[in-house]
């Protein structure tokens, strides 16, 4: 596995071209205009920060690579640092070129250039550091082309042997027909592929009841899988096989840890808004660690109450249009959402995007179907009834890559 990835190199290194290229054109400009104006003296100015513009460059680089800019006060130092010792090593090399030697007098003289000729170069470096720097490296780490291998990708677990032991927390338990459970879980998958989707199968976790449910073990943000913390400890070796999967695909990985806990199932994205419901499985400091790998992606994590459903999204989803849909006896708050559609019925508030008009939902819920439908969109149902019995519905099922 290769040592740097790609997209942070770009990014890492069109922020350290900018921030060069803007420290060296700026400083010319200060003084050749503070001097009188000719056009030796342009070339001068030149030649004289040249040095000092190229090993900014490095630093710069070396800097957007390690913090990766994320924060302003780190953008800030990494400027300052990179600007000051930019200029003291450029302006000691052109000393060193004059023939001068390296001692006591010629280092307080370097030193004290940082309060004279080279107090521009340090300030516009740790500015345009802090500012166009941090911006441009944000915009291209966050802008993501899936390779081929990758678009278009769902993952998908089948049913254990004990799926009839799954956790029932909102629901009486009933009896569960696993040899029909694993026919819809066939019927689900299949539904997938006829709607161009390409599964990718991890591998069966008997003895682990609730695997099946492989959302719960992993989010997906473009190429970042971010890993789950379940709360319930029964679910927690779920989350290795999961792993192996994403990695396989060649995606970036982290990961929710304790004390956090955290589901796929309370997690709700709509662009750039990151829903994420707040109950028994996801706790405030699950919440804080998402909000914190995602900012830097500029998402906005919105936390949502949730007391009447096992997960977020037992409650509500939303379209292709960014419409969230919901079964209103069982929403905490629909006002929390900027468009809130009312379904009638409770499978109904389920949907998986397929495409830009296709959405997949349980067939129990017929009225709700028809609702869609009149809104322009596709419905593909399929029965789930003895995956429902545990308090599961069709996002449960997959994880799409995208």
């Amino acid at each position: 596995m290769p040592l740097l990835r790609p997209r942070p190199v770009i990014a890492s290194a069109v922020a350290a071209l900018l921030v060069a290229a803007i420290t060296h054109l700026a400083t010319m400009l200060s003084f050749f205009v503070g001097s009188n104006p000719q056009s030796g003296v342009l070339l001068q100015i030149n030649n004289f920060f040249v040095p000092s513009t190229l090993v900014l460059l490095v630093l710069v680089f070396v800097f957007a690579m390690v913090t990766r800019l994320t924060r302003w006060y780190t953008a800030v130092i990494a400027g300052l640092v990179s600007g000051v010792l930019a200029a003291v090593v450029g302006t000691g090399i052109q000393t060193l070129l004059q023939g001068n030697a390296l001692d006591g007098p010629v280092i307080a003289y370097v030193l004290s250039t940082l309060g004279n000729i080279n107090l521009i170069f340090v300030l516009t470096a740790t500015v345009a550091t802090a500012t166009l720097g941090r911006r441009v490296h944000s915009a291209l780490s966050d802008f993501e082309v899936p390779p081929r291998a990758v678009s278009g990708t769902v993952l998908v677990r089948r049913p254990s042997d004990n799926l009839a032991e799954g956790i029932v927390t909102h629901l009486e338990r009933t009896e569960v027909d696993t040899e029909l459970a694993d026919e819809q879980w066939e019927s689900y998958v299949a539904a997938l592929i006829g709607a161009g989707w390409k599964p990718v199968e991890v591998e069966r976790a008997d003895g682990l009841a609730d695997s099946v449910f492989i959302e719960d073990s992993v989010v997906m943000f473009g190429r970042l899988a971010v890993l789950a913390s379940p709360a319930a400890p029964t679910r927690v070796a779920e989350i290795d096989e999961v792993e192996k999967s994403v990695r396989s695909l060649g995606l970036d990985v982290t990961r929710i840890v304790q004390p956090g806990t955290l589901d796929g199932g309370d997690v709700l994205k709509i662009e750039k808004r990151v829903y994420v419901g707040r109950g028994g499985r996801t706790n405030a400091e699950g919440i804080r660690q998402l909000r914190h790998i995602l900012s830097p992606l500029g998402y906005t994590v919105i936390a949502v109450p949730i007391s009447k459903v096992l997960h977020l999204k037992s409650a509500v989803t939303a379209l292709p249009d960014g419409t969230v849909i919901g079964y209103p006896p069982v929403v905490d708050d629909p006002k929390i959402f900027d468009r809130f559609l009312a379904v009638p019925e409770e499978a109904g508030a389920h949907v998986v995007i397929l495409a830009d008009d296709t959405v997949l939902m349980s067939s129990a819920a017929p009225e709700s179907a028809q609702l869609i439908e009149s809104l322009g969109y596709r419905v593909i149902a399929v029965d789930i009834s003895e995956f429902e019995k545990l308090e599961a519905c069709v996002t449960c099922l997959s994880v799409r890559v995208r």
